[in-house]
């Protein structure tokens, strides 16, 4: 597997190390973990913003208010006749 060689500080080393020995993981893979964790993570904050500015412009959320309404109404469309689905 071809590979990039990145500085990390000693101390975050020897944090690998001690999760490498408590979780029998490679550090690759305790690596890759973290790295996916953080960018949901940012992703995340990145979505609280957005929608706290949306929150904070009531024009703006009364107007997306009536498009959930909208969309409320058809969250059920044709469940009755699906055998499959209980009401």
């Amino acid at each position: 597997m071809p590979g990039t060689t990145v500085r990390i500080r000693e101390e975050t080393r020897e944090a690998l190390r001690e999760l490498e020995r408590e979780t029998g993981c490679r550090t690759t893979e305790l690596l890759a973990r973290a790295v996916e964790q953080y960018r949901r993570s940012v992703i995340l904050g990145l979505t609280n913003t957005a929608y706290h500015a949306l929150r904070v412009d009531s024009d703006r959320w009364a107007e997306l208010q009536a498009e959930r309404d909208e969309w409320d109404a058809t969250l059920a469309d044709g469940l009755e006749s699906d055998p499959h689905v209980s009401t």
